[in-house]
């Protein structure tokens, strides 16, 4: 029996299992949206903007680990995606774009919005950099097999989005539901591969025999949902653990062995223990630049000390930026599995390091007495050690947190502990602002039953507050903290820093008066609850009461724009002046462990 492309795609989504599309409208798309209206079983999410649409759908996909599903209209509504998709790219996320286009019979004529500069109808080579894959459909009858293979290679491997393009023509043909037929027999699933066994009888045997091994934990493990395996590893062997900014929660960081962040904002302590480690094993980790203080030798790594082991479920990552001595291919909840077995056989009675397990603590300990007089202060505008003391103390422990760029990722990785795997999400890949605004709500869709908020910054905020709207039309009750210091904070930071001006960074009327808009009144205007902070002891209950308000709910609350403590280093002036500090490719250090002489890039004591 023949049927339209477009009721057919709904079916196919269904029986897939998707609840949620977001999207943004457009006349390409207005046969998919009238077969979408007759759905009882997918709800459509309206967006004013197709990069809160995607940043949303990668929101969903991050907390149920299946793909987000998108349509956006051409033209200018898939330029605007390209933003969300390449973030959703960089952090590993799955998502489906389905994106309208010209209709087939006009190609290369100049229809209305055409991309055609290079080649005609060419609009899906604008997201072929950031998706593992981009079709076109030139014939409705290979939508069946393409739809099939879209969400395996979204959902498979490393995930990451892919999109289909489809001109809006083919959503009014017939075609026969017999093609249909085989999507009706396809497993959903890719079982991922498991470590090759010669390949975790090595690792465990390096793990054991090593004097000062380590685990440094990425965004991988939290994908495999590999957390239980590797606490369990670790209690057994007493390995110390360093995590990258996309490894917070991968395991407590309250737990004993867990050391904490790495790199540019990482922790003094870390480095210590990652740059004397005889042995390393990465897992679902790229050892990417932030994480790894710039690859300078003897900050947080040191490839002439340390053997590097590596588990990633991409290839390519395998040996990128360290040489690796052992390189696998395996889904890290697998391979863990697999290793502890294998290091239960060559040592059944684990290994114990107490003087270890102390000394973490005890720097913790001294990480934290070092921040308890900042992040109890009064003072107003807030520190913003102060906002995250308030948020730590009052939101539930599960509760979902998205942050955005600045002090609400940076600090937060730092400095707040999540005890919770899969209960904060950063951007980190492509350190989107305005990703936390969006990606809350898609968190929300995917746990109604938690506590979800962002911790964004003003900037970030006010990338596009339309996120607003659609938490009020489709009755999303989400918090938004607003760490309001009237600038894009960081880069403030950084210019002064180096150049002793923040020109560019800060918002401010003619006249040089700082500015910002009152992010409460604008909520209101949109119709959501909103409150700005007037002092310190304001906040708190203004939190309860947001979460108790159980509603969509802006919280604007002044802060005071103190920089994140910078124990790694990071080149980002290199193109300009060589650090003093730096030579031959090796940095200096002092008797006491401290780079020297200070520079942007060296290190100050956290």
């Amino acid at each position: 029996m023949k049927k339209l492309v477009s009721e057919q795609v709904v079916d196919y989504l269904e029986r897939r299992g998707v609840e949620y599309i977001f999207g943004l409208c457009g006349h390409t798309l207005i046969g998919l949206l009238d077969a979408l209206s007759r759905s009882e079983k997918i709800k459509y999410i309206s967006f004013r903007h197709e990069q809160i649409a995607t940043t949303a759908a990668d929101g969903y996909a991050r907390l149920t680990k299946k793909a987000g599903v998108v349509i956006c209209h051409l033209g200018p509504g898939i330029t605007n995606v390209v933003t969300g998709v390449a973030n959703a790219a960089f952090d590993s996320i799955p998502l489906v774009v389905i994106a309208g286009d010209v209709p087939s019979y006009y190609f290369g004529r100049h229809p209305h919005q055409e991309v055609n500069m290079h080649a005609d109808a060419s609009q899906y080579e604008l997201l072929r950099p950031v998706v593992k894959r981009a079709w076109r459909i030139d014939d409705p009858e290979a939508l069946p097999a393409i739809l099939d293979k879209a969400f395996r290679l979204a959902e498979s491997g490393r995930p990451g989005p892919v999109l289909i393009d489809v001109p809006m023509d083919m959503f009014s043909r017939e075609i026969d539901d017999d093609l249909f037929a085989r999507t009706y027999m396809d497993s959903d699933e890719t079982i991922r591969p498991a470590l090759a066994p010669r390949a975790a009888r090595e690792i465990a045997r390096r793990l054991v025999e090593a004097e000062r091994p380590l685990i440094h934990a990425g965004g991988g493990v939290l994908l495999a949902e590999a957390s239980a395996e590797l606490a369990e590893l670790v209690d057994f062997l007493d390995i110390p653990v360093s995590r990258t900014l996309m490894g917070q929660g991968c395991l407590s960081d309250t737990h004993p062995l867990m050391a904490g962040q790495t790199g540019f904002w990482g922790l003094q302590f870390t480095h210590q223990l990652t740059v004397n480690a005889d042995v390393i094993l990465g897992l679902g980790t790229r050892f990417a630049e932030a994480d790894s203080s710039s690859w300078y030798p003897g900050v947080t790594f040191d490839m002439e000390k340390t053997k590097f082991l590596q588990i990633d479920i991409d290839p390519m990552e395998i040996g990128r930026n360290y040489p690796v001595e052992i390189g696998a291919v395996a889904d890290i909840k697998e391979a863990l599995r697999q290793i502890l077995a294998e290091v239960k056989s060559i040592c059944p009675q684990g290994i114990d390091r107490p003087q270890l397990r102390r000394l973490i603590a005890e720097n913790k300990a001294a990480f934290k007495a070092a921040n308890v007089d900042i992040a109890n202060d009064d003072r107003f505008p807030m520190t913003p050690q102060r906002i995250l003391k308030d948020v730590k103390e009052i939101i539930p422990e599960d509760a979902i947190i998205f942050t955005d760029v600045g002090w609400n990722k940076n600090g937060v990785a730092q400095q707040f502990d999540v005890t919770i795997p899969g209960t904060i999400h950063h951007s980190s890949g492509l350190a989107t602002m305005g990703f936390g605004a969006f990606a809350l709500l898609g968190g929300k869709l995917a746990a109604p039953d938690k506590v979800v908020l962002t911790l964004v910054g003003d900037g970030g905020f006010g990338n596009n507050p339309s996120a607003l709207a659609t938490a009020v039309e489709q009755n999303i009750p989400v918090i938004w903290v607003v760490m309001n210091n009237s600038a894009f904070g960081t880069i403030a930071g950084l210019e002064y820093a180096n150049y002793a001006t923040r020109f560019g960074t800060v918002f401010t009327t003619p006249d040089g008066q700082a500015y910002s808009p009152n992010w409460a009144e604008v909520a209101k205007g949109y119709g959501v609850r909103g409150k700005r902070i007037t002092s310190a002891a304001e906040f708190a209950p203004a939190l309860r009461e947001a979460i108790a308000a159980n509603c969509p709910y802006v919280l604007d609350v002044p802060m005071e724009n103190i920089a994140v403590p910078t124990p790694g280093c990071w080149n980002i002036n290199d193109i300009y002046t060589p650090k003093p500090n730096v030579a031959e490719g090796k940095v200096r250090r002092d008797a006491d462990g401290n780079f020297y002489p200070p520079s942007h890039s060296g290190s100050h004591k956290a």
